[in-house]
């Protein structure tokens, strides 16, 4: 019989982990209707894997640090995931990086990698009439793409992550599309009013997120001997 892999995690630190990645989901507030539900979901299953089956709590910096325990690597990790959320929808807004930042001050963990991704921050346009809703923050106008070569320390970082945690695993398979999303038009009375490009032209990141989602997949395969038919 095939030997199932053990988490080298506590039930305690993917706790925090999973309430620290659905905070940082949560923080932008820029979703259309598929992305609620799709974090909706996520919040549903996270609850399901709790063992007094809570509902989702945001979680505060210092709590996880201190669900997350001290060592450095465990740490590390979260935060890979954590850029993985956050750029998943391939806008990383500034209450975003507030967050990201928050979080790592509180794990006293210092990435150099993590100062390259302000070069794909968006930023909110000032006195638009629209800047009081979600925040203040809405709508976002993404920069110029950085030179490739800029982003390398960053992607190198990520791919850098291995899967050794199912629970994580499977969030990561949630989270990240399963294939690019189609180019769309946005037409209005019969007229293109905006083209909006695949996703994967618009995030600089992309093969990093798809990279570390099939490694979560071939970890639930390959490690844990599970069904994963409903993530392909």
């Amino acid at each position: 019989m095939a030997k199932i892999a053990q988490s080298p995690y506590t039930d305690e630190q993917i706790s925090a982990w999973l309430r620290g990645l659905l905070t940082l989901a949560w923080a932008d507030g820029h979703y259309d209707p598929e992305e609620q539900e799709s974090i909706a979901k996520l919040t549903q299953d996270f609850a399901a894997e709790t063992p007094d089956d809570k509902p989702f709590e945001a979680i505060a910096p210092e709590a996880l640090a201190k669900g997350l325990g001290k060592d450095p690597k465990t740490a590390e990790n979260f935060l890979r995931t954590a850029v993985v959320v956050a750029i998943a929808d391939g806008i990383y807004s500034q209450s975003e990086a507030d967050l990201l930042h928050q979080f790592s001050e509180a794990l006293d963990v210092k990435v150099e990698a993590l100062q390259y991704l302000e070069h794909t921050l968006c930023a909110p346009v000032k006195d638009h009439p629209d800047a009081t809703t979600e925040g203040g923050s809405a709508p976002l106008v993404s920069p110029p793409q950085p030179h490739p070569d800029l982003l390398h320390p960053l992607k190198d970082w990520l791919d850098g992550m291995d899967i050794h945690d199912p629970r994580v695993a499977k969030f990561i398979c949630k989270m990240v599309p399963s294939q690019c999303p189609f180019e769309r038009d946005i037409t209005l009375f019969g007229h293109k009013v905006v083209h909006i490009p695949p996703l994967c032209k618009l995030n600089p990141l992309y093969e990093q997120l798809v990279g570390l989602r099939f490694r979560s997949l071939c970890y639930l395969s390959d490690e844990c001997h599970e069904d994963i038919s409903e993530y392909i």
